[in-house]
Parts: structure tokens; sequence; C-alpha cells
């Protein structure tokens, strides 16, 4: 016997499908959309985590050197007649970086200016220190000396540069890698010699050949004055400097690098005792997908000593600002 079966079959109408396409475009566009949000965040969070971290080691590694400026170790002679070099100064590097009197490597000798433990000035075209090679215009140009802060206890020493003291006399020494013997009462120390600037550098980066501003520093090493990187990314550097001008420990005034006198420098009539440090970090690549524009940013001064800087571009920045004290300035500064 032959069975019939009937049987109805049923499927999607077009206005169902239609309804269900909308549906999942809907939901996939929202995908997309948070997918999308998310990358731009991540990748903004990345850049900013970039600037904080290249700007606060930038940051630390100037203040430690800033707040040592004019530290010299035992010796605590505070006028002319209380210091007396002990030898002649070793030869200076044969690129010293120098400007100005008394102001290189070493001191001068019977020079009536003081030696400047700290001297700044604003990079302009044929007017950088002689040992700067083509910085980074309108960014400053910082100079500071002192021995380091761990008096040295070893026997040996390397071919660095050395100050031997004691409190009323001193002497520079350029280390031979033979054992130093500083005698009596006198201690030993490593000389410090550093100038930080910034300029362009070319590096490789995915694949291409891209130009970051990088703070570099001329540093006093084996005898010559050495150009190494500190950080890449920093653009800018201002420098303000206060200054005690009536013996009362406290900052009467804040100077540019370019309102700073041979006098001041010399601390004769008012001291440095703070310097305000302003870094402009960038990102090593433009963000091609969310680029900020125009930024505007400004480090310090006032009025026509204003320093502002304006980007149109997609490079992401972060101005940061620190105020160091100095704390071997005033009564315990070394003048000779």
């Amino acid at each position: 016997m032959k069975m019939l079966i009937s049987a109805k079959q049923y499927g999607f109408t077009m206005l169902e499908l239609m309804i269900s396409l909308f549906v999942g475009a809907f939901i996939l566009a929202g995908v997309m959309f948070t997918y999308l949000g998310m990358k731009v965040t991540t990748s903004d969070t990345m850049d900013i985590g970039e600037l904080q971290e290249s700007g606060r080691l930038a940051m630390d590694m100037l203040k430690r050197d800033i707040e040592l400026a004019g530290f010299w170790g035992n010796f605590i002679g505070n006028a002319p007649s209380d210091l007396v070099l002990a030898a002649a100064s070793p030869s200076a590097p044969t690129t010293d970086c120098f400007e100005g009197n008394n102001n290189g490597t070493f001191p001068e000798v019977g020079a009536v200016e003081a030696f400047n433990v700290m001297y700044a000035k604003e990079a302009e075209a044929g007017t950088e220190l002689n040992c700067v090679k083509s910085p980074l215009t309108g960014s400053d140009i910082l100079q500071l000396k002192h021995v380091l802060g761990q008096e040295i206890t070893t026997a040996t020493a390397t071919s660095n540069t050395y100050f031997i003291a004691n409190p009323q006399t001193a002497r520079f020494l350029r280390g031979t890698g033979a054992i130093i013997d500083p005698g009596g009462n006198n201690k030993l120390w490593e000389y410090s010699h550093n100038v930080y600037f910034v300029q362009d550098q070319t590096y490789t980066l995915n694949g291409k050949n891209v130009v970051v501003p990088t703070l570099k520093r001329m540093r006093l090493a084996n005898g010559e004055m050495v150009s190494e990187t500190v950080m890449e990314g920093v653009e800018n550097i201002r420098l303000l400097f206060g200054l005690d001008t009536n013996d009362d420990d406290r900052v009467d005034t804040y100077k540019t690098t370019k309102q700073m006198s041979s006098s001041d420098w010399d601390q004769q009539s008012a001291v440095v005792t703070s310097v305000q440090v302003f870094l402009l970090v960038r990102t090593l690549e433009e963000d091609r997908n969310n680029p900020p524009k125009n930024q505007t940013f400004i480090l310090g001064g006032e009025g026509e000593h204003q320093r502002t800087i304006t980007r149109n571009d997609g490079f992401r920045r972060k101005l940061l600002t620190s105020t160091i004290r100095l704390v071997n300035v005033g009564s315990d500064q070394w003048v000779i």
C-alpha cells in the first residue's frame, strides 16, 4: 500500500531576512566601534606611559647632577685665600667645554673671576658652547661641575680625573690606573664635568630611519669630553635660575639663561639657590590614527622672556617641570 506524506516547509520571508541583516550589522558595528575605541585608548595609554617614563628618567638624571653642582667633598674653604691648589691641574681636554672666563674643565689659578660650577645658555646659531655641535635652536645648554658624592676608598683608580682635598687645600689629578695615595688627611673624589643639550639624532625604527630629538651630554671621561645619549624624545630644555640677592636663603628673583650675567654665574652679588627645569618630551613616532594636532606649551618665563612652543603634527607631547634646590651654594660656594 502506498502512503503519501504531506509536509509543509517554511523559510524566512524577505522582511525577516532584512531585519536579521540589519540587527547583525548593528551588532557588528558596535563590536567594531568598541574594538577601534579600545585600540585608540590602548595606543594613547602606551604613548602617555612612554612620555611619562622618558621624562621622569631624564628629569631624575638632571636633578641628581644639578643638586651636586658645587660639591667639593671635604674642602670647606669659603674665600679665595682659603684654597691653595697644591699642584698644577692636568692639561685641559682637547675639546674642552667652556665659554667666558674661568669656565673650563679646570680652574684658572689667579683668575679674578670665580670658577663657574654651573653655567647655561640658550642655543642659537653660532653661539653654542665650543664643544657642542648643532644643538637644537631655542633649547638651553647646561654645564655642571662637582665631585661625585661617594668618596673613593679603594687604592686603585681608573684613568678618570680626580679631586684630592683636605679642608684647606686641593688639587686635580688624572688617574693612570695605578695606585693613588691621597696622603695625610686628604680624601679622594672623582671629578665630574657634564654639559647637557638637545640634538637631533637619526634612528632606525620599525625598518625606517626617523629623526628624533635627543637629550645628550658631553662628559669628562679619560681626560676628554665624550658625547653620549641620555634619553631619546626630549625635544626642549628650559631653565630658570632662582637667585638670592639679600642672603636670606630665599629666592628673590628668577632669571632665564639669557637674563643671567657673568656676575650672576660668579655668584658674587647673588647666589643661585634653585633651578626650575622644564622638559618637553615627545613620542618617537607620529600617531597616524589619532593625531593630537595644535599643541601649545609654555616653558616658564614672563612677558618677552616667556618661551612658548606650538606644534601642529601627529607627535604626542608632555611637559614636565621640577624645582631643584641647590645645597652647595651660599657661604659654602667654592671660589678661586
